[in-house]
């Protein structure tokens, strides 16, 4: 049955602002006018007036790159769009706009018993950005990214129209995972999972090298709906993609001792203070991240069944630090992240020897097993290995290295996450995305002025 849900916090309305922008990676700042709508009307007007340079829907600033970014011309920020419309108790629905944000709606959803069916390694990104990088989670090889679970969406289009888009057509498939170049989603229904509880029930495992974290997710995987490894890519010899394996899913109301049981859906996610400015980029090289990642191997369980978490620790740790982004220094970091399919394991382990060889200082390296892809035109996720980690942006030769991992990955069939990059070559793109073509084709259609663009459209030319 529908519920009135509670009403968001207000945020101060701001009509435009000149700034300079960067992803949460924080490189290659660059400045456009930032317009804040507060309705759909406003929201149309922004797009109406927004010039020759176009613009781009940008919500918490999460994408790693600059897809959210726009040099020159417009940017509309979404997250004064931020009102939940509806909840449907008996259908597990909820409809929202676009500005609200997944730590929004755990903390209204979790209390009746719901949770989102999909959420990245934070929870403070928008239901817009969600469906604009079609993200995914520890669950896709069960549940699949987050627009498979978008029952319908308002999409504004360069024509200033609202369309209701629902899943099967061009235009929702064109949109999921399309970086906000076909319009600007103004809301979205999405389906719910249903929880007993606000806690996890977690196995943690120590995996010695990555031929075993590789065989042991093949053969268990499908055991669990949330799985991830950390892995340590400064590891080498007979150690080297050695591993911190989690596996979980949402603990039963039985599961919790009776202490957790009169309050068994709260949500009270700590925080820490903020990470400070100005930290020195130095502090992460190869022997601070090397002896960092041998302390959290070795202090990790060799094998622990059954242990409760709460949900931000098992699903968002780095939200308990806001702003952790700066540890990198002012230089910024880059997030690579690549899929690989199975048959082609021989490429992953090529990959990750190059970066253990270069001794690349990432201590936020994860590997994870996907499902069969989804639908998205430009949906990063399909069948096979998933491999990402941060790597400072001041690294000397970084990107001749980088572009000799994407070759790795683009031989062997796989595909970089568009959310997520800063710095591919554009010519590797059609081949990771096979409907690359289409997507062009569609938006000279619905767009022929180019009305919705970004810094990454342009470097990627899509």
């Amino acid at each position: 049955m529908p519920v009135q849900p509670p009403p968001p916090a207000r945020l101060p309305t701001l009509l435009s602002a000149a700034r300079l922008l960067t992803g949460w990676g924080r490189t290659a700042p660059t400045g456009a006018t930032v317009l804040h709508p507060r309705t759909v009307e406003e929201a149309a007007a922004a797009v109406r007036e927004c010039g020759a340079r176009g613009s781009i829907a940008r919500g918490l600033g999460r994408a790693y790159g600059d897809a959210a970014q726009n040099a020159g011309g417009t940017v509309v920020d979404t997250t004064g769009l931020d009102r939940l419309r509806e909840i449907d108790l008996r259908a597990g629905t909820v409809t929202c706009e676009a500005g609200v944000s997944l730590h929004r709606l755990m903390e209204v959803l979790l209390p009746l018993g719901w949770f989102v069916p999909v959420t990245p390694g934070t929870r403070y990104v928008t239901v817009g950005g969600a469906i604009g990088a079609d993200i995914h989670g520890k669950n896709h090889h069960v549940s699949g990214s987050f627009t498979r679970h978008v029952r319908a969406m308002e999409l504004l289009t360069a024509d200033g129209e609202v369309r209701v888009l629902t899943p099967g057509s061009d235009l929702f498939e064109a949109t999921s995972g399309g970086m906000g170049l076909t319009g600007i989603v103004l809301s979205a229904t999405l389906q719910l999972l249903p929880v007993e509880t606000s806690l996890m029930t977690v196995d943690t495992e120590r995996l010695p090298d990555l031929d075993t974290l590789l065989a042991t997710l093949t053969a268990t995987d499908h055991r669990y709906r949330y799985s991830v490894a950390w892995i340590d890519l400064l590891a080498r010899g007979s150690a080297a993609g050695r591993a911190v394996l989690t596996r979980g899913d949402h603990a039963p109301l039985e599961a919790l001792p009776p202490r957790l049981r009169t309050a068994p859906l709260a949500f009270r996610p700590g925080r820490l203070p903020p990470a400070p400015r100005g930290l020195p980029g130095g502090l992460l090289r190869g022997s601070t991240v090397g002896a960092f990642n041998k302390l959290w191997y070795h202090k990790a369980p060799r094998r622990r069944r059954g242990e409760l978490q709460k949900l931000a620790a098992f699903f968002h740790p780095l939200d308990g630090l806001p702003h952790w982004n700066r540890i990198y220094g002012k230089a910024g970091f880059v997030q690579w992240q690549c899929v690989v399919g199975h048959g082609h394991d021989t490429a992953l382990r090529r990959i990750v020897r190059l970066i253990s060889r270069r001794s690349c200082p990432s201590f936020l390296a994860v590997l994870k097993r996907f499902g069969p892809g989804d639908p998205g035109w430009l949906s990063f996720p399909a069948e096979g290995w998933t491999l990402a980690l941060d790597i400072p942006a001041g690294l000397p030769g970084l990107a001749e290295f980088l572009d000799e991992l994407d070759g790795e990955v683009a031989r062997a069939g796989g595909r970089l996450y568009l959310a997520k990059d800063a710095r591919m070559r554009p010519e590797l793109l059609p081949a990771m995305y096979p409907r690359l073509d289409d997507f062009r084709a569609l938006r000279a259609e619905l767009d022929p002025r180019g009305v919705f663009t970004s810094d990454l459209a342009r470097r990627l030319a899509l």
